[in-house]
């Protein structure tokens, strides 16, 4: 019997040297570790012997088992070792690092321009009353924007300032910087707005404004149409055009909107302008009297001006992009264009 255990110690010890892979060791623990190994064949021999050879015997077989199994792990260990090993001279994936959204960049590219001519950054709250949304803004209770079809309420309880909303515009901001700002002032206030519209290729619930203001003695309109020509030929190029055309808000008088020549075409008209040569790109006027005065200003003494535009539709015309929806899909594929180098 002892015999037997010093021919599988021979045995095994020439096979352990010939394993070339983890497969092959461990075929190898199943033949002499597994349930119907050789090893466990001999110790069911045990009970068959007699009491001076069990304990000799037993005690011997153990051993063996215990050299086979360490023998066996440090062989394992050896091998995943050589695996785990790096190899530097493979070719190693790309690595992508976070980048700002081009929505964000155009944001502050629009901020940055009016930063240079005397403008403050000034972001406003996501979540707002009635008050600085609405009423403060000379918007009447009779408003189409102000029913529940147009806003996001929020089921939240409602104060002397009305109830909360996830503000449809930044125009807010204006009425909380000139309700705590001493004047003169002017201001440039980016953020995200919220309206329940159907998504679509030009409409999305949720997309990105900036709303300009600047309120002083003696402020009009030719102050205006100088500081938006300033923005559109530094944003655009010099070669682009502005056209206001009369129109109405609430918050403004006079109000127009903002065209500015179709880059495509040179405003010869093309598939991008409609065949128009113009693309409106903001809306702006006057602050109205009612709006200075809700926010403790005279009007008499002092006026201002305002203008606010979409960040993404500004974004679409100055890319080419056609689809609001690609802004917030995050295909990688379509963001990586715009990556800054």
């Amino acid at each position: 019997m002892h015999e037997d255990i010093k021919s599988i110690e021979r045995e095994f010890a020439e096979e352990i040297e010939k394993v070339s892979s983890l497969q092959e060791i461990e075929k190898l623990r199943i033949k002499y570790l597994g349930r119907k190994s050789v090893i466990n064949q001999l110790f069911s021999k045990i009970p068959h012997l007699s009491k001076e050879e069990k304990a000799s015997f037993g005690r011997n077989l153990n051993i063996l088992k215990q050299k086979i199994t360490e023998c066996i792990d440090s062989k394992v260990s050896l091998f995943r070792d050589k695996e785990e090993k790096i190899d530097v001279t493979f070719p190693a994936e790309g690595i992508y690092f976070g980048r700002k959204h081009i929505l964000t960049s155009v944001s502050e590219e629009i901020c940055n321009i009016f930063e240079k001519i005397g403008f403050v950054v000034v972001e406003g709250k996501e979540i707002e009353d009635e008050w600085h949304n609405f009423t403060a803004l000379n918007i009447p209770l009779e408003h189409p924007s102000r029913e529940a079809f147009d806003t996001f309420y929020l089921k939240l309880p409602q104060d002397d300032k009305g109830k909360y909303l996830l503000r449809s515009h930044t125009s807010p901001s204006q009425i909380r910087v000139m309700e705590n700002t001493s004047l003169p002032l002017a201001v440039i206030s980016p953020g995200r707005v919220y309206r329940p519209d159907k998504v679509d290729a030009s409409h999305s619930f949720m997309f990105f404004q900036i709303e300009g203001f600047c309120v002083d003695k003696c402020i009009s309109f030719s102050h205006l149409k100088g500081v938006l020509l300033y923005f559109a030929k530094s944003f655009f190029g010099d070669d682009v055009s502005l056209r206001f055309r009369p129109h109405f808000f609430p918050f403004t008088e006079p109000s127009a909107e903002v065209d500015i020549s179709c880059m495509i075409c040179k405003g010869k008209g093309c598939s991008v302008c409609s065949r128009k040569g113009w693309l409106e790109i903001l809306g702006c006027g006057m602050i109205h009297p009612k709006v200075l005065k809700h926010c403790g200003i005279n009007p008499n003494k002092y006026s201002g001006f305002a203008f606010g535009m979409g960040v993404d539709r500004i974004a679409m015309l100055k890319y080419g992009i056609n689809d609001i929806r690609l802004f917030y899909e995050n295909d990688t594929r379509f963001l990586r264009q715009f990556y800054e180098v």
